[in-house]
């Protein structure tokens, strides 16, 4: 009886761990701008390279510049969902953070009237919602975003925060 309620006991405290242990995330590697840049029309083509000026001048710190190209970047296409990202990606490391959040969700919508919401983007809206709360004073509420982000591209999101060398 003994050997039975102790193995019944290892079975139950087993489940239990099971239960509430993470399970591991498949890690991807993040997309970057520079490897869609050559696709889609001529329009998609010419907004992507926008994109590409805009992170160019966002390493730089040339703030201003870089959302010019990323407005520039819309005006051309539109329906751009990379425009979308960089601009949320740009507001999340600005002065106000919780506008990146309604970019981030034009984003999403785009690229999954596309069928391009890969596992490589993922890890980017995810990341930026999570920087965008996080640096708007929602600690509580951006971390699960956060960790999400680092589970899946633990090598763009270990510091919390997608710079435009890593979307480049």
């Amino acid at each position: 009886a003994c050997v039975a309620l102790l193995c019944v006991f290892f079975f139950v405290a087993s489940a239990c761990s099971l239960r509430f242990a993470r399970l591991p995330s498949k890690r991807v590697q993040p997309l970057r701008i520079s490897e869609v840049v050559d696709q889609g029309d001529p329009a998609r083509r010419a907004s992507l390279r926008m994109i590409l000026k805009g992170l160019e001048a966002d390493e730089l710190q040339q703030s201003q510049r870089a959302l010019g190209s990323y407005e520039e970047a819309l005006r051309v296409d539109p329906t751009n969902p990379y425009a979308y990202l960089a601009i949320a990606r740009h507001h999340a490391e600005g002065p106000e953070p919780e506008w990146a959040l309604s970019f981030l969700d034009k984003a999403d919508a785009l690229l999954r009237a596309e069928g391009r919401l890969s596992p490589r983007v993922e890890p980017h809206l995810i990341g930026l919602r999570g920087q965008a709360l996080y640096a708007g004073g929602q600690v509580d509420a951006g971390l699960p975003y956060l960790e999400r982000a680092w589970d899946l591209a633990p090598k763009v999101w270990t510091d919390g925060r997608l710079s435009a060398s890593e979307l480049r």
